[in-house]
């Protein structure tokens, strides 16, 4: 059961190991370990949502005099800025995530998002604000690649779903908080200095993390595919110890032992030509779920308190409230749908989240430009369309993280991330402009396009989605360094007398 070399087998690069350490992580019981890496990594979407929501609440502020005099569409455009940082980040900490280890990385990535949050409390003028928001976004878009990669291989396969879905959807709790805190300070606080106190809070949030996350290890599926299978068994066995204090006696690993050809480095060429090649239609459904809700949400939550004050009359300092009720309906759809993705299945609950949402969000549309709501009844209209939209995009992350090889999982995070991210940067640009307009028609055409893209993401999804739940990760992608046999093909289980 241990990772062990093969007698005498050497491959171009490094020893060939048979081993059970996926099986034995992906068999271990739920415990007070698996607790400690969903709120040691999981807390990193809370801080997300914290910063895109404060920058949300706070947009109609920062265009009065004595704060920074933004105008409307330099408000809106703060969170593209931020959202060209995560892109830049995610790619380059995507890349160094794969390379260097998780673990390494999602230190480093917290680490970056600290200081530049830091800095944006110190923000002068519009330029220094955006500089300082593009390197924070930097920083969170690092940990998208190496917390999701972390996360999916500490997890066992049977909850894969329920958890990944229900960390991602955490992000919400970092918007009901962020919305709440902007409430108090801009109308408890000179509105000069408010905004900037939570810039401040963000940051003394990820310093707890920091010291959380020394207590996390790195991934054992990664050591073991580049040269460190001792190491790895010695996390493991270290993992299971901590299981048994909770559990006893830990149930026997069930599946095929692998055999892996161990390498200190894998070029991201050789794995960009496997993934492509073996792939590609994976590609194709990660690149439209990653899209269609991006724009989604960049397009809605980076713009909503400037609609509420153009449209709704509603005050700037009481605008953030609204944002509470929309943050329950986004924590409430991954929490109570996220069981069904390892139940009923990744297809079906993906497909229909997404073309459902699409579909509530035309009638929205329609609505809004018929002045037929209010600002009470448009919050609750966003509180059940994303309800269903918050367990896609959560899905949406799930499905790119464990559909592709053990070894390009953080890239494809990154480069999917990034290039669905890219797609959508410009939405809250393109909202700031309509919302300027003055005009609900052309607001709703934003609403509509944003529909579209979910609506066709679901119908994609219907057709290629992956039958991915309760299955471990090295089933669902034969890793690149898996060794295959001669003859058939196929991958290689290890000697009977190995098991």
């Amino acid at each position: 059961m241990s990772a062990q070399a093969a007698s005498g087998e050497l491959g171009a690069t490094g020893a060939i190991v048979e081993t059970m350490i996926p099986r034995r992580l992906d068999r271990l019981p739920w415990s007070r370990w698996h607790w400690l890496v969903v709120f040691g990594l999981g807390i990193t979407w809370i801080l997300d949502g914290f910063e895109v929501t404060l920058v949300g609440a706070i947009a109609s502020v920062l265009t009065k005099p004595d704060t920074l005099h933004l105008s409307t569409q330099q408000a809106s455009s703060a969170g593209t800025w931020y959202l060209l940082g995560a892109i830049g980040g995610a790619l380059l900490f995507g890349y160094l995530t794969d390379r260097l280890g998780r673990k390494r990385l999602f230190m480093v990535t917290l680490g970056v998002y600290l200081v530049f949050t830091v800095c944006t409390a110190f923000a002068w003028n519009f330029w220094s604000f955006a500089m300082f928001r593009v390197l924070a976004g930097a920083g969170i878009g690092g940990e998208y690649a190496a917390i999701n990669s972390a996360i999916d291989e500490l997890i066992p396969a049977r909850v894969r779903g329920r958890v990944a879905l229900a960390i991602n959807g955490s992000w919400w709790f970092g918007t009901a908080f962020a919305a709440f805190l902007s409430y108090e300070f801009l109308n408890h606080i000179r509105e000069t200095i408010s905004w900037r106190l939570g810039f401040g809070i963000g940051a003394i949030l990820a310093l707890g993390i920091l010291s959380i996350r020394r207590f996390i290890p790195e991934s054992p599926r990664w050591l073991l595919t580049h040269g460190r299978a001792d190491e790895a068994e010695q996390i493991v066995a270290r993992i299971e110890d901590e299981v048994r204090k909770e559990h006893g006696e830990l149930p026997e690993p069930e599946g095929e032992p692998l055999r892996i050809q161990q390498r200190e480095h894998i070029g991201f060429v050789s794995i960009a030509k496997y993934v492509i090649k073996n792939y590609p239609a994976r590609g194709v459904l990660g690149l439209s779920l990653m899209s269609g809700q991006a724009f989604l949400y960049n397009a809605i939550f980076f713009t909503y308190t400037l609609v509420l004050s153009d449209f709704f009359d509603v005050k700037a300092e009481k605008a953030p409230l609204f944002l509470i009720p929309f943050a329950v309906g986004n924590i409430a759809g991954p929490l109570l749908l996220g069981p069904l993705f390892d139940s009923v299945g990744r297809r079906i609950m993906i497909s229909s989240t997404y073309i459902i949402s699409g579909v509530l969000l035309i009638v929205t549309g329609v609505l809004f430009t018929h002045d037929a709501l209010s600002a009470s009844t448009m919050t609750l209209c966003w509180c059940v369309i994303f309800f269903f939209a918050s367990a896609g995009a959560s899905a949406a992350y799930l499905t790119v993280s464990e559909l592709f090889p053990l070894e390009a999982r953080a890239m494809a995070i990154a480069l999917f991330y990034s290039v669905g991210t890219g797609i959508a940067a410009l939405s809250p640009t393109l909202f700031g402009h309509l919302i300027a307009t003055h005009s609900r028609t052309n607001v709703n055409y934003g609403y509509l396009l944003g529909a579209g893209l979910m609506i066709g993401a679901g119908i994609v999804a219907a057709v290629l989605a992956v039958p991915a739940e309760r299955r471990s990760l090295e089933d669902i992608a034969r890793p690149f360094t898996a060794v295959r046999d001669r003859v058939t093909g196929k991958v290689a289980p290890a000697p009977a007398h190995a098991r």
